[in-house]
């Protein structure tokens, strides 16, 4: 890897304003094509990508990821799956009985395409085009799959959202190697040490103003109380493993 793409990895944004202008065919192709040559279990590649670029069809898509505009203005839409319908059929095909639905395989799937997704982020900032996760494809996982007509053995894991960025964000600040990483062994987190890092955090400008516009008085009351309350975190999971059974993924 050269300084400049090891650059792009550290100095990456989240972009949720994009230009008019179009991502090429041949640099989608480019992304995709990084995406399906990441790692993945026993080669199995156990995910689909939807692609969606027609106006009409991400303005659909909007509404169903709670009407988030980069949906509608970026230029591509991708929607990762994780996929044990092809490889179930061509089990049967082969007269090799398929057993991949259960829980194991739906982390198997969701792990591949979770690799497969991030490997198109990189690709696509390496081409100098931004991109955005959308966690909302977990909570409106049904939907979606009726919109993009998921069969069984599919569903919905993550979205991004692809183009050229209409301006360039400040970076978003992250904990400190030493608040995630451990030497040999786990060091659990004593009250000190989690002071020691959610303190300092706590006090960029930032993640001040971040709490100020929750009208929380610190950050992790503006997870448990405004982005991720309990009530809606046990609701999406409830309907996401429904789903996911309905599916017989798992």
């Amino acid at each position: 890897m050269s300084k400049q793409e090891l650059n792009t990895l550290l100095s990456r944004r989240t972009i949720r304003e994009y230009s008019d202008k179009k991502i090429s065919r041949e640099d989608l192709d480019l992304i995709l094509e990084a995406g399906i040559r990441a790692s993945n279990c026993g080669n199995m590649q156990l995910y689909s990508i939807i692609e969606t670029r027609q106006q009409e069809r991400k303005d659909a898509l909007c509404k169903l990821h709670f009407n988030q505009p980069m949906v509608s203005t970026a230029d591509t839409v991708l929607t990762v799956c994780a996929d044990v319908n092809r490889f179930h059929k061509y089990c049967e095909q082969r007269g090799a009985k398929p057993a991949y639905n259960n829980f194991l395989w739906f982390q198997v799937s969701t792990i591949d395409a979770t690799i497969c997704t991030q490997a198109m982020v990189s690709a696509a900032e390496a081409l100098g085009i931004g991109a955005c996760y959308l966690g909302t494809v977990t909570y409106m996982a049904e939907p979606i799959a009726e919109l993009l007509k998921l069969p069984k053995h599919v569903i919905p894991v993550t979205t991004i959202t692809l183009g050229y960025p209409a301006k360039t964000p400040a970076l978003t600040e992250r904990l400190p190697l030493k608040a995630v990483v451990h030497t040999e062994q786990y060091q659990d987190y004593s009250d000190e040490k989690i002071e020691e890092i959610y303190s300092d955090f706590e006090q960029l400008p930032q993640i001040k103003e971040y709490i100020r516009q929750a009208e929380q008085d610190n950050l992790a009351k503006v997870f448990t109380e405004v982005r991720y309350p309990e009530r809606d975190s046990v609701a999406f999971s409830k309907s996401y493993m429904e789903f996911a059974k309905k599916q017989d993924m798992m």
